[in-house]
């Protein structure tokens, strides 16, 4: 039977322009401790992105969103931040900070498989809501 333990996660955003505070979700990240994980899942929406704002560098916003899984992979791949400890990678992620990516404070859940919930949060917070289809005729 699996083991239920607690985990973190926090929503990765993008802000394209900081001042005026919007923002679309475009990841999530997950950090659980006692199972050694920090894992990441990016999927920027493009659309929804130019929506918010016609004018983002979206070449730009996907290479640095693409330095978030590195960063959770650690090793020199992801420079020296990816040779801290795990810990420190995730409170490196989550850092406050007033630029074009930013993450949701860190939020707490339990379960028994994390990565499960990574894939849940993705679908959840990430993908743009599906129309409601209405029920089939009786």
């Amino acid at each position: 039977m699996p083991t239920r333990c607690s985990f973190d996660y926090a929503i990765v955003r993008v802000v394209p322009h900081v001042e005026r505070e919007e923002f679309i979700n475009a990841g999530v990240i997950v950090f659980c401790g006692s199972q050694d994980l920090l894992r990441a899942r990016i999927e920027l929406d493009e659309a929804r992105l130019l929506a918010l704002a016609p004018d983002a560098d979206v070449a730009l916003i996907r290479l640095h969103l693409g330095v978030i899984p590195r960063i959770c992979a650690g090793g020199p791949d992801a420079g020296a931040i990816g040779e801290l400890p795990l810990r420190e990678r995730w409170h490196w992620l989550v850092a406050t900070r007033s630029t074009i990516l930013q993450t949701s404070p860190p939020h707490a859940g339990v379960g028994d498989a994390p990565e499960e919930a990574l894939e849940r949060l993705v679908e959840t917070v990430v993908r743009a809501p599906r129309a409601r289809r209405p029920p089939p005729p009786r």
